[in-house]
């Protein structure tokens, strides 16, 4: 049995919940201040209040990647010692837990909607590629994040010209603008040409 002190347990309460929110931080990469009342939530019973700021540094820019197929995981691949952090989401457990993915790769196994729900949007770090198996849904994906008016760095679409055509024109008829619309990279990556997946993620990687 360890006996512990009311002074001992009163830090260890406060500790934990500093070191809850610092590791919240760095998975939303968001600095700032939080005020923690020095009441019975961090063991202590003498009033007043501590203010803790919270400052993430290093925090390289995120690739979200919906869909990880075997495009999405040749973009993963490819990204591998890079300043990315590179995020899978896919609801197909068989394809978002591959054993071949890099082991720095993040594994978002929900649907595209509950993912972007929780994610982090920044204007300058977040980078957004779109490859699903289907195109209606690569098309509700894009729209979703346009109508959003979330805040990201890049926006690609993959696929042809002409699959970018289409979706440009139903979008436009659902109320998307123009402007929003001339943010969308598609085809994505440089045009080096290559159709296989590794191809298409060295193109994307160099464009990034």
């Amino acid at each position: 049995m360890i006996s512990i002190g009311a002074s001992r347990l009163a830090a260890l309460a406060g500790r934990k919940l500093a070191i809850e929110e610092a590791r919240r931080r760095v998975e939303t990469g968001e600095s700032g201040s939080i005020r923690y009342p020095l009441g019975a939530k961090t063991g202590q019973c003498c009033g007043g209040v501590v203010d803790l700021f919270c400052e993430v540094v290093n925090a390289g820019p995120h690739l979200y990647v919906f869909g990880a197929g075997h495009v999405g995981q040749a973009v993963a691949r490819t990204l591998e010692g890079t300043p990315f952090t590179v995020h899978l989401v896919d609801e197909r457990t068989e394809w978002v837990n591959a054993p071949q993915l890099p082991v720095g790769v993040v594994r978002h196994e929900s649907e595209w909607d509950e993912f972007a729900r929780s994610a982090r949007w920044d204007a300058r770090q977040t980078y957004v590629v779109i490859m699903t198996f289907r195109h209606d849904l690569d098309e509700k994906i894009l729209e979703g994040i346009l109508s959003s008016g979330r805040d990201l760095r890049y926006l690609g679409l993959i696929g042809s010209a002409a699959k970018w055509e289409r979706f440009r024109q139903r979008l436009l008829q659902k109320g998307i603008h123009e402007a929003a619309l001339s943010r969308v990279r598609s085809p994505i990556g440089l045009p080096v040409g290559g159709k296989a997946p590794a191809e298409i993620a060295i193109s994307l990687g160099a464009e990034l």
